[in-house]
């Protein structure tokens, strides 16, 4: 991962409800989840929600797959993972035993999910 794409990353995600409405979505896995149950479930305005997850997909955070007349948005897993691995590629001067349980294969393992 560049640099500057982890800075728009979190950039975008220095955002309370930008954060939550990954999170959320992090949560539900495969499944994802439309934008009005995302405002339901999180209690917000949809023109509100619509504003953030535009920025969510801008960074590449989510995806959005059409479905009818909504759109279902999907937490982009392999985007998170590659991330954390940027954070911690080097971590203790790549003394990995000496990073907690951070060794790039506990960061890996979520791209499959």
């Amino acid at each position: 991962m560049e640099k500057n794409t982890a800075i728009i990353i979190f950039e975008s995600l220095s955002s309370s409800v930008r954060l939550d409405v990954f999170r959320l979505l992090v949560k539900l896995g495969t499944e994802g989840m439309v934008a009005g149950e995302i405002a339901i479930k999180l209690d917000l305005p949809p023109t509100n929600l619509s504003f953030h997850l535009k920025a969510l997909a801008h960074a590449g955070l989510v995806t959005a797959e059409q479905e009818g007349r909504y759109q279902r948005y999907r937490a982009n897993i392999p985007m998170m993972a590659e991330l954390i691995g940027y954070m911690t590629d080097e971590c203790c001067f790549g003394n990995l035993d000496q990073c907690a349980g951070l060794a790039p294969s506990s960061t890996k393992a979520c791209v499959d999910c």
